[in-house]
């Protein structure tokens, strides 16, 4: 029974922390078309806003990963 409970709070846990890689996700996101809309465009900072939403992608991954592992039937 105890493994159940941890399981459960460990699960919690990976779907709170998917909840604000998300949401910085999307933040990002508006910030690149935010960034885009501008008349003079960085580039260089679009770039890296791009590349640090890529990583929070993977993070975002991994973690849906943990909570549903691929079950081969």
């Amino acid at each position: 029974m105890d493994d159940d409970t941890t399981e459960g709070e460990s699960d919690a846990a990976i779907r709170t922390e998917l909840a604000q890689l998300r949401q910085e996700h999307q933040d990002l996101d508006d910030s690149i078309h935010a960034l885009e809309a501008r008349p003079l465009v960085d580039q260089l900072q679009i770039a890296r806003l791009k590349k640090k939403k890529l990583v929070l992608r993977d993070q975002i991954a991994k973690l849906e990963d943990r909570l549903m592992p691929d079950i081969i039937a």
